[in-house]
């Protein structure tokens, strides 16, 4: 793939991983768009973004978007599984983002999809983890439709960027210990400015895998690969 100027949509702005992958985009020559897709006003002004406000997305429709304006979307939308019932995560976590797939690959499939899920997602949809299922189920799906190519990124510990508004208060917690993290367990870490830039690389120039451990997400948004 050429390295092309980038038109994202971004969703889940609002959460600590999204807030930063736009974070990454504003601030990237090459990405020359983004639109957000959130329940609620990200909280920022910038020439690039347009924002669609829109409470539930099951409700996202043909009409909505001109999808061909736009060749990536970084789909940061989740929550955590803490709490939830199987079939209330797979609602939100398989419903809503294969909805979106679907509508996205269907009105524009020269598209680059990239997901978030996290270390540990299951392929086999047959472990005994109730979210890791979930999210292979979700992975494995969105691999089956036809966008120009799709990314699952799994990253583990992100470390949060400064002075953004949406960082997890754990993160917030533990970040003192991000250097030593780094040093001793390299291929479970990345920082959230690797996440989003990988994206937008993947979307320029791809990567050889489809599915993008901590290791592979650190190459990419260093440009290797």
């Amino acid at each position: 793939m050429a390295a092309d100027k980038v038109r994202a949509m971004i969703t889940g702005a609002t959460g600590m991983v999204g807030e930063g992958v736009l974070h990454e985009c504003l601030e990237h020559p090459d990405v020359e768009q983004v639109l957000a897709i959130t329940r609620k006003p990200c909280g920022v002004s910038h020439p690039k973004l347009k924002e669609i406000i829109l409470s539930d997305f099951m409700k996202l429709s043909a009409e909505q978007v001109e999808w061909r304006q736009y060749n990536a979307c970084f789909f940061c939308l989740g929550v955590s599984s803490v709490g939830m019932k199987e079939e209330e995560y797979r609602r939100i976590t398989y419903d809503v983002t294969m909805h979106a797939a679907r509508l996205m690959s269907g009105h524009n499939p020269g598209m680059v999809f990239c997901y978030v899920t996290g270390m540990g997602t299951d392929s086999t949809e047959q472990g005994r983890s109730m979210w890791a299922r979930v999210k292979g189920r979700t992975e494995n799906e969105l691999l089956r439709l036809p966008f120009r190519a799709a990314y699952m990124f799994r990253p583990g510990y992100i470390h949060p960027t400064e002075g953004l508004s949406y960082t997890h208060s754990w993160y917030r917690a533990l970040s003192w210990m991000y250097p030593g993290l780094r040093r001793l367990f390299p291929g479970h870490v990345n920082t959230l400015k690797e996440v989003g830039l990988a994206m937008i690389h993947a979307a320029q120039t791809g990567y050889p895998a489809r599915i993008l451990e901590p290791s592979d997400i650190r190459k990419l948004a260093n440009g290797e690969g």
